[in-house]
């Protein structure tokens, strides 16, 4: 077997190979034209619609999809059925389904006008699909504000207290609470970035220079400033999760020249550092390979098709879509950039998959942290890679955890965003207050889920991302799906190659098959009577617009002379 390092530098290789062949491949069959206008220009509001270099998009575009999603997908996937299913499924499923989809429904998304995945199938189809759609949306955001708000506050109040693998047993001891206080300065400095880019118009290498090392310094202050939050009573992190979700309220109607582009610059220069410090340490280290290749999951699990719903994001993943036809599309500057930042982007978080995995492989079967949460995994797995490069071992593991923290942040209040666009699109009602309005309609349902005492089956408490993960994963892979089923609409329609044709339509077939079959199981064995009810709207809706996409194109398809 080889080492993980040989693993990782072979998987690294193949997505390079990837970018530059059928990425490129991708760009000629949906024929980018590098002088065409785009929304970004013709739209211009300086609010949402605003041009932006391709590689301050990349970063902001790979935060926004980059958030806890290819953290613990791949953790929790590689704890119930071994690391080689969610080693193959990330790589091959990234390249060949995952990147193409965040490329196609971008550009699909721009040549529309930068609506949303769901007007595009209004176009195509009609308005009961439309609604449908928007139905089916709108509920798959409340999950994804659900289970990353409960997990953000989960690592606020949750001390951490281990030994770090490779490293002779020394252990780590970090409060949740000093995570929480360097999540709250990195939000801070964003701010303060986006006023000083909009007003003082520094160059952006000066800005850099400045605020990037800020944030190293707020992950050295963090833990001497605790905020501890921590509420009596069954829910520790109530008070946490109420907070965040008023923050993502704020964060969502304020213009993205504020916090959203420089927050996820900054978010961007996170990422990189964890994946380049973390690659680097895990190449010096070269740790051997603990955690078993293959493991029996849970009988009412199975592999199939539970590993493609358990890893999304980092494979493949529904919310990306949102993102692209969203907030990206109204930022691109020039067609020819959707292939560096929505192939591109794809292929990076499929990097911090692969990382976020090689965190499990290095760790004993049935050791301590093996039982841990995600974010502690990820925190004590990076903290432990960049130790070999000489970091301080407490502030290693700090960047990790508060990594694991940014990225959630970035994801939250976009999908807050978007939800607001989604109900003023919906109802043709466009004014500031009916943005405040959406907002605060899509946060309500979170606000109540995180009041709630969750129980698994047996009737223990337990954290609500734990119960709503594995719906919102069939969830999310079936958004996927339903956006390659309106992607193959539009290309049908407009009579794009046959190639480009086949290489939406089969993964499309793919990801429907896994998710309905998977999202059936999980309505026969769910032990939470909500998430049933909930489960079978969504698998309806599904079928509805299925259905009605696949009578559409059998009326449209070409006839015979």
């Amino acid at each position: 077997m080889p080492s993980l390092a040989v693993l990782l530098l072979l998987c690294l290789g193949a997505f390079l190979v990837a970018h530059l062949v059928y990425g490129r491949l991708l760009s000629r069959w949906l024929g980018l034209d590098r002088g065409a206008a785009t929304p970004a220009h013709t739209c211009r509001d300086g609010e949402d619609f605003e041009p932006t270099k391709r590689f301050y998009l990349l970063s902001q575009h790979f935060s926004a999809i980059s958030a806890a999603g290819p953290i613990a997908g791949p953790i929790i996937a590689a704890t119930m059925f071994g690391w080689a299913p969610a080693f193959w499924w990330i790589v091959l499923g990234c390249i060949f389904i995952g990147a193409m989809h965040d490329f196609a429904a971008l550009i699909g998304s721009v040549r529309h006008g930068a609506t949303s995945v769901a007007s595009i199938l209004r176009q195509y189809l009609n308005d009961r699909s439309y609604a449908a759609f928007i139905l089916f949306i709108w509920l798959a955001l409340i999950l994804v504000v659900i289970a990353f708000t409960d997990l953000t506050a989960s690592a606020f109040v949750t001390p951490l207290d281990v030994a770090v693998p490779g490293t002779d047993g020394q252990r780590v001891q970090i409060a949740g609470a000093g995570v929480a206080s360097s999540s709250m300065l990195y939000l801070g400095l964003s701010l303060l970035m986006g006023v000083v880019m909009r007003f003082v118009k520094p160059p952006l290498w000066l800005a850099t220079a400045v605020f990037v090392p800020a944030v190293g310094a707020a992950i050295w202050i963090g833990p001497a400033l605790p905020i501890d939050l921590a509420a009596s009573g069954p829910i520790p992190s109530l008070w946490w999760a109420l907070g965040i979700l008023a923050y993502c309220g704020l964060a969502s109607m304020l213009p993205v020249w504020l916090l959203l582009q420089p927050r996820g610059y900054l978010g961007g220069f996170f990422l990189y550092a964890t994946l380049g410090g973390g690659l680097l340490g895990l190449f010096v280290a070269n740790p051997t390979i603990e955690w078993p290749a293959f493991t029996a999951g849970p009988a009412q699990q199975p592999l199939v098709p539970f590993l493609f719903i358990t890893i999304a994001c980092g494979a493949c993943s529904g919310f990306h879509g949102l993102v692209c036809s969203g907030t990206t599309s109204k930022q691109l500057d020039r067609e020819c950039d959707a292939h560096l930042v929505g192939y591109g982007g794809m292929l990076l978080e499929g990097v911090v998959a692969l990382l976020a995995l090689a965190c499990v492989m290095l760790l004993p079967n049935g050791g301590e942290l093996a039982r841990a949460g995600s974010d502690k995994i990820f925190g004590v797995g990076i903290g432990s890679f960049l130790h070999q490069l000489g970091v301080p071992l407490q502030f290693a593991v700090t960047f990790g955890m508060l990594a694991f923290a940014t990225f959630v942040y970035d994801t939250l209040d976009v999908c807050t965003r978007l939800s607001r666009y989604l109900f003023t699109e919906f109802t043709g009602w466009r004014t500031r207050t009916a943005g405040a309005v959406g907002t605060v309609v899509s946060l309500a349902v979170p606000a109540w889920f995180v009041t709630q005492t969750v129980t698994d089956g047996t009737g223990a408490v337990v954290p609500a991302y734990k119960v709503v993960w594995p719906l919102f994963g069939s969830i999310n892979q079936l958004l996927a799906g339903l956006t390659l089923v309106g992607l193959s609409l539009w290309l049908a329609r407009s009579q794009r190659g046959a190639l480009l044709r086949l290489a939406v339509g089969l993964p499309m077939l793919f990801m429907m098959g896994m998710t309905m079959t998977a999202l059936s199981l999980q309505i026969v064995h769910a032990a939470n009577g909500t998430l049933r009810t909930l489960a079978i709207v969504l698998l309806g809706l599904s079928l509805w617009i299925t259905f009605e996409a696949a009578w559409s194109l059998w009326k449209h398809r070409p006839q015979r002379a």
